[in-house]
């Protein structure tokens, strides 16, 4: 199907199958166009080539063709179901089990050809079906690779296999190709729209191998080029802020602390300053573990910022953050007579327009916020400072925004996921890097157990001595897999248990899909110890700080990566009380195994994420997301690290050549460039 617009213009309602309803359900993935549809990847694939019975192992998840040789048993129980049928593959009798699938029972007709697919139990001979099709019926999946998508709420895989597969057929042709021809031939990268299609529907693992690795070149690449790009664009210029304040004034800000900096802390507040006091733009990146004190560096960079002039914004990713960053920053600057104000999504109506007419007009010295900060609507007298909280990474694009508007701030980043230096320079480019490597003095270190499923009954104990002494405790769920619907069932389950458990406590209950306000209120009744265990998903946010809470248990732990679990951790162990962690995991692999026993023997998150990286070796296929790292829908960028140098070399050549600012070979590439609004103004025609 040609037309003149292309894929990122096209509405995704213009595939066939997809009604205004299922439009909107889209949204809710971030899908809007057909080029999102087509570009909105699996993160693995489900094998359903059919194998042989005397191949498998027990545990298993295999697609076997069988037929159907008894008469189907059908047991209902409170609401639920299962259905069993005896059938025969090769010369091998075994059951077949079905739950909650009661009205396949007419369907199952002796005699009848029938696909099954799911887990193996070699002792009982029996098959544990998630999915079944019948030949006669045309095959759909047995046979092939099947890709799984992150999906849920009421967006199936079946139906987005469907709808993708819909959408490549109406519009593949038209997917343009990006990189030019001389990479895809020194790399023998497939083109474009070859990779895009294999990786939807690849006949093997090595056909969807080859599709993945174009696409993270590409990904890595055009993420390298915006970088590249601006800086060749903006080098040079000596237009950055330049703060004047003197060091006494700063000093009399730190005296004022209710405790003595590290000396790391003062040696990284020492590089921020002289950054600020720079002509240039200063770019710095804060890296310190879970704890280690990131807040009150920030704190002092914005009170050097106002003292200088000029007006601070501090950028975290939820509304949660934002009032506990607001509450302490008031208090940290109302001595000083430094006013501070929030802007998030739910600051509505008549106080909105209150607070941004205070911000244009300078009456407001530091705004702490949400993404909101950056909207069009958003004017500061003159912005001279912006820290951004880790997960905002605040890159090219949210710089040029700000730009634009004739705001050029320095920026300090925060992470408390220790990067590499050698991936953060690579990864952020013209980024330098300043590390709080020590411990506040006074914290206790938080000692972590891990203990099997059959102890459940001794973490219990541990749970109720820790709340009798009037702590809290967090109670945490993993999210297993494809449907959405499982997981929340999941925590709602534990959440049940822990109830009946402690008739006596408060239990609170919080998951992704309660809405904002309903979470918010959580949080807020956890702060006050209104709740003393909280039943959670991890969407325990980063940072969020209840200094009463002493308690961590993490169930399944071996479902979360290092990272994950060691800023799980951190969650705890924020006040004057000794703290635990207990991980309950029965960790089928070695590396599951020796992840446990990383988190048992240090709680020093550069040392967490040294052994993270070598449990985790190159080229993971689908490999976990780092936090602390920019986000890309396949490349990771400890994982495709080597890919990223090369891309990096790649577009350095490419960006120090003339002809690429002119050439019509570039086109593409200065097309994205422009869209990705990297230039200002019309510098390129």
């Amino acid at each position: 199907m040609r037309t003149n617009l292309s894929l990122d213009q096209i509405s995704v309602k213009q595939v066939r199958g997809v009604s205004a309803l299922k439009e909107g359900e889209l949204h809710a993935f971030g899908i809007f166009t057909v080029k999102d549809l087509i570009e909105y990847y699996p993160y693995r694939y489900e094998d359903y080539r059919l194998r042989s019975l005397s191949e498998v192992k027990s545990g298993d998840k295999v697609t076997i063709q069988a037929k159907i040789v008894g008469i189907p048993v059908l047991q209902r129980y409170g609401g639920k179901s299962r259905l069993t049928c005896k059938m025969m593959a090769e010369e091998w009798m075994f059951t077949g089990t079905w739950f909650n699938r009661h009205f396949l029972r007419d369907q199952l007709t002796p005699g009848r050809e029938i696909i099954v697919n799911g887990k193996w139990d070699q002792r009982r001979m029996q098959l544990t079906v998630s999915d079944s099709e019948f030949p006669d019926q045309g095959v759909r999946r047995g046979g092939s690779l099947q890709p799984v998508y992150s999906v849920g709420a009421k967006i199936t895989q079946a139906w987005m296999r469907k709808t993708i597969g819909q959408a490549l057929q109406q519009y593949g042709d038209m997917i343009p190709e990006i990189l030019p021809y001389t990479l895809l031939e020194k790399y023998h990268l497939l083109p474009r729209k070859q990779a895009i299609i294999t990786i939807h529907q690849p006949e093997d693992t090595k056909e969807g191998q080859q599709g993945r690795e174009r696409m993270v070149y590409e990904e890595l690449f055009l993420f390298q080029l915006k970088m590249q790009a601006f800086r060749a664009l903006t080098r040079g210029r000596m237009d950055g802020v330049v703060h004047t304040v003197e060091n006494a004034v700063v000093r009399e800000f730190v005296r004022s602390l209710p405790f003595e900096l590290t000396d790391a802390q003062k040696r990284v507040e020492l590089e921020i300053l002289k950054d600020m006091r720079a002509p240039y733009c200063m770019n710095r990146l804060l890296q310190g573990d879970v704890g280690s004190g990131k807040t009150i560096i920030a704190a002092i960079a914005l009170y050097a910022s106002v003292r200088s002039g000029f007006q601070g914004a501090l950028m975290v990713p939820t509304e949660i953050l934002s009032e506990q960053h607001l509450r302490s920053l008031v208090r940290l600057f109302e001595p000083f007579g430094i006013s501070v104000g929030m802007l998030t999504g739910s600051v509505t109506g008549r106080k909105r327009k209150d607070l941004l007419a205070a911000l244009q007009m300078g009456m407001i010295d530091v705004v702490v916020g949400t993404h909101a900060l950056i909207q069009d609507e958003v004017f500061f007298r003159n912005l001279g400072m912006v820290v951004t909280d880790e997960q905002h990474r605040f890159g090219v694009n949210q710089r040029s925004v700000l730009r634009r508007k004739g705001y050029n701030p320095d920026v300090l980043t925060m992470t408390a996921t220790p990067i590499p230096r050698t991936l953060a320079i690579t990864a952020f480019g013209d980024i330098d890097v300043s590390t709080i490597n020590e411990r506040p003095k006074g914290r206790i270190p938080i000692a972590t157990y891990w203990v099997k499923h059959g102890m459940m009954e001794r973490v219990l104990g541990f749970i109720s001595r820790e709340v009798d002494q009037g702590r809290q405790t967090y109670l945490i769920c993993p999210l297993i897999e494809e449907s959405e619907k499982l997981d929340v069932q999941n925590v709602i389950d534990l959440h049940i248990q822990m109830q009946q458990a402690f008739p006596a406590y408060r239990v609170g209950l919080l998951h992704g899909r309660m809405t904002p306000v309903e979470k918010e209120a959580i949080m807020q009744a956890f702060n006050n110890n209104e709740i003393h265990l909280l039943v959670s998903t991890t969407v325990v946010e980063v940072g969020v700080d209840v200094p009463n809470a002493t308690l961590m248990v993490i169930m399944d732990a071996d479902r979360f990566g290092l990272s994950q679990l060691h800023q799980l951790r951190g969650r705890v162990g924020r006040g004057a009380h000794a703290s635990y962690c207990v991980l309950i995991a029965d960790p089928k692999t070695e590396i599951g195994q020796e992840r446990m026993r990383v988190m048992t023997e240090t709680d020093d998150g550069f040392e967490v994420s040294r052994r993270d990286l070598e449990l985790r070796g190159p080229g993971d296929f689908f490999g976990t997301k780092q936090s602390g790292l920019p986000e890309f829908r396949l490349a990771d960028m400890l994982s495709d690290f080597a890919v990223l140098e090369q891309a990096r070399d790649d577009v350095a050549l490419l960006v120090s050549d003339e002809s690429f600012w002119t050439s019509p070979t570039y086109a593409p590439l200065r097309h994205y460039l422009q869209q990705e609004q990297i230039f200002e103004g019309n510098l390129i025609d």
